[in-house]
């Protein structure tokens, strides 16, 4: 039998660049979560110019979904 998916149980975005252009070299936010199972990972960075999250979006999605919930909103400011 196989067991379910871990779910995203935690979740945090790390620390927002500085204002431009003094944040020029920053480095950009990460999320990272805590599963279900215990392991706790980087999931990815991003553009906060361009998209943004909050940690309660993450929270119960597998990893595969929070993967495809950034693609959606890359794909939504491509597209605006």
């Amino acid at each position: 039998m196989n067991s379910p998916e871990p779910v995203i149980i935690k979740c945090s975005i790390g620390t927002y660049p500085r204002p431009l252009p003094d944040g020029m070299l920053d480095k950009m936010p990460e999320v990272k979560i805590t599963l279900s199972n215990g392991e706790e990972k980087t999931l990815f960075d991003f553009y906060p110019d361009e998209i943004s999250f909050t940690e309660v979006e993450f929270i119960g999605l597998t990893e595969e979904m929070a993967h495809r919930l950034r693609f959606e909103k890359d794909v939504k400011y491509l597209q605006s």
